[in-house]
């Protein structure tokens, strides 16, 4: 017997919604494998390889005999390269015992989201958001409370927005900054305007995702935790996949106040445990060396998004903002909806334009559904410049038919 009738899953998993990042990715795999040229600009992972010198660190690790289980919060050498890149790029000040390492930002968000929330609490998640992080506050039983911005606003919350939803029950406030999937970068006003409203409400955690800090095209990086009225209730998760290119060797981390770190790691010891030996002895020799192969990724990033918003703003009805980081672009495709290309196929929503674009123009991007946007989707410009002007010529063709 193949499948189970969905009774007996449990209700936990049938109301968990699948990643659209990860559903589209495995749709444009199908039609690649049935002989298709498909340009696939629906993950979000930085084409580039991991730098050779970091490679170099996880191999001598394995050879110094780096292969067995790790205390649960993190080795301490790279809890101590942790705490040294908080205090010099983001002011903050962590104790060992506030640094928690998990496999991946992912599960650091999960980790914490099951640690503070239970059933009748909401979490207020800045839209648009990480296509994730609704779901873990479902599956932690409590109810995502979605604020959302649109392209006018160059889709960043304000908080006049964040102080009308917060109520008695509100115990986080989640967002990214860099932004996945806008690309849009909060200023420091921006933030201590949203500090101010959160710090009038004791208890609320803010869980600021800064996985995309490197990836910053307007200088320095701003962690909300640095502003004196919130820093003692906020976490800041990072992690290395997007500015180190290491997606694949699943390594995140956290700067918590202690009560928080000290359960995420009773959390984490009870699923995963420690992270890999060898990748957080690399982890730790990335943080601790030269930043030069991530900066040339920035600065071809910057390129590319360059090239990508020129191309994009040629294609008619498309609205593009002009992000400030991350390796995405979010357009509103919103003058396309209502429209046709003749036969059976409608275009009434984001999700119908993606599915058109992978069947037409066989690009793969995601719906801005996903990310709490209906009137958008994501393209991600983690890919070479050639296959990036044909992807987008390849759009602007399938656009024409839509009438």
């Amino acid at each position: 017997m193949d499948t189970l009738p969905v009774q007996v899953l449990s209700k936990r998993i049938q109301r968990l919604a699948e990643s659209a990042t990860i559903k589209m990715s495995q749709k444009a795999r199908a039609l690649k494998a049935e002989g298709h040229n498909v340009i696939n600009l629906s993950l979000g992972e930085p084409d580039f390889d991991t730098p050779q010198h970091i490679k170099d660190a996880a191999v001598e690790a394995l050879k110094d005999g780096y292969t067995k289980y790790t205390p649960v919060p993190g080795l301490v050498e790279l809890q101590k390269a942790i705490q040294a890149k908080f205090k010099r790029d983001n002011d903050l000040d962590f104790g060992l015992d506030q640094i928690v390492v998990s496999n991946g930002a992912k599960q650091s968000i999960a980790n914490l989201c099951l640690s503070l929330l239970d059933e009748g609490d909401e979490a207020i998640v800045l839209a648009p958001y990480w296509v994730t992080y609704g779901e873990i506050v479902k599956l932690a039983s409590a109810k995502p409370v979605i604020l959302k911005a649109g392209i006018e606003q160059d889709f960043k919350v304000s908080p006049a927005q964040l102080e009308a939803a917060i109520n008695e029950n509100t115990k986080i406030v989640l967002f990214s900054s860099p932004c996945n999937p806008t690309g849009s970068v909060y200023t420091e006003e921006e933030l201590k305007g949203l500090a101010d409203v959160i710090a009038k409400h004791p208890q609320i955690t803010i869980i600021s995702d800064e996985i995309y800090e490197y990836i910053n095209f307007i200088g320095k990086h701003i962690s909300i935790g640095s502003f004196e009225n919130v820093k003692d209730r906020t976490v800041t998760v990072n992690g290395f996949s997007k500015g180190f290119a290491m997606t694949g060797w699943r390594l995140g981390y956290i700067g918590a106040p202690k009560w928080i770190a000290k359960a995420c790691t009773k959390m984490q010891g009870q699923f995963t445990s420690g992270a890999t030996s060898f990748g957080q002895k690399a982890a730790a020799h990335a943080l601790n060396s030269d930043l030069g192969p991530t900066l040339e990724m920035k600065a071809a990033f910057l390129k590319r998004r360059d090239m990508v918003i020129a191309l994009l703003k040629e294609i008619p009805g498309f609205k593009v903002n002009f992000p400030q980081g991350a390796f995405y672009v979010f357009p509103d495709i919103s003058a396309y909806f209502g429209t046709s290309d003749g036969t059976t196929t409608a275009v009434n929503n984001a999700d119908d334009f993606c599915e058109y674009l992978l069947n037409e123009a066989h690009v793969a991007v995601v719906t801005g559904s996903a990310f709490g946007a209906d009137n958008c989707f994501r393209l991600s410009y983690a890919a070479s410049e050639e296959e990036l002007k044909e992807a987008i010529k390849r759009i602007k063709t399938a656009v024409t038919k839509l009438k």
